[in-house]
């Protein structure tokens, strides 16, 4: 049971991959996430349109299992910074947060347990806002994200420089649910799901990498879905 939490690695008291909680059993976990003609079909069609990463099944449900709480949301305390590296430390309420500009956008999720979920639309702050406002410095390489109750993982600032990566507040329309990450989670749609980090307060830029929370206990450092970077031996 160890195992599967740490598969899915979101945080260290919750992962994503089945809608129960308490005990786990492996058969109750993924039954009816892969079940159905129309998800085999769409399955099909992402795979002959090179979408379905090796080793990832299609599921047309969004798998979600807590261990543990979930943290409290109290907008009067939340934060969000930035530090580190940067020409211009930032820190916002969660009022200031919310006046940031917004964007949409639509893309694949890719959890490391298997699973893939496709043409997910996230509503939120795109991370090159944060980027130009932060304005990082020329030795900044990495960056560390932490998250509630001191969570962390690891992102190449190259990776989070792209047109798609976001800090979203919404998911296909609506506000996230506490158990998928509200009020704020971090979106890097090209990198396996435990690095789309849920209950993000804040980033730190770095010259050299720093393993974050998965990392250290033998996950990959970056995490590359179609390269299937799940583990360090990967």
């Amino acid at each position: 049971m160890i195992f599967l939490r740490i598969l899915c690695g979101f945080t260290p008291v919750s992962f994503e991959c089945s809608a129960m909680s308490g005990v786990l059993d492996h058969s109750m976990v993924f039954s009816g996430i892969f079940s159905g003609d129309e998800r085999k079909s769409k399955e099909q069609e992402m795979r002959s349109e090179g979408r379905l990463p090796p080793g990832q099944s299609l599921t047309l449900k969004w798998p979600v299992l807590h261990y543990g709480s979930v943290p409290r949301f109290d907008p009067s305390h939340w934060d969000f910074r930035v530090a580190g590296l940067v020409e211009h430390p930032l820190s916002l309420n969660w009022e200031e947060f919310n006046r940031l500009p917004r964007v949409e956008t639509t893309s694949d999720f890719h959890c490391v347990t298997r699973w893939s979920r496709f043409d997910n639309r996230w509503t939120g702050v795109a991370m090159r806002e944060i980027l130009a406002r932060a304005k990082p410095k020329p030795e900044a390489k990495y960056v560390l994200v932490h998250a509630e109750q001191g969570y962390t993982a690891n992102v190449p600032l190259a990776d989070l420089d792209r047109d798609n990566v976001l800090l979203a507040t919404h998911h296909d329309g609506e506000p996230l649910t506490p158990d998928h990450g509200y009020p704020l989670r971090l979106i890097v749609p090209h990198l396996y799901g435990w690095k789309s980090v849920k209950w993000v307060r804040g980033l730190e830029f770095l010259s050299q990498d720093q393993a974050g929370f998965w990392e250290q206990n033998g996950y990959h450092m970056r995490g590359d879905p179609f390269k299937e970077e799940r583990f360090d031996t990967d």
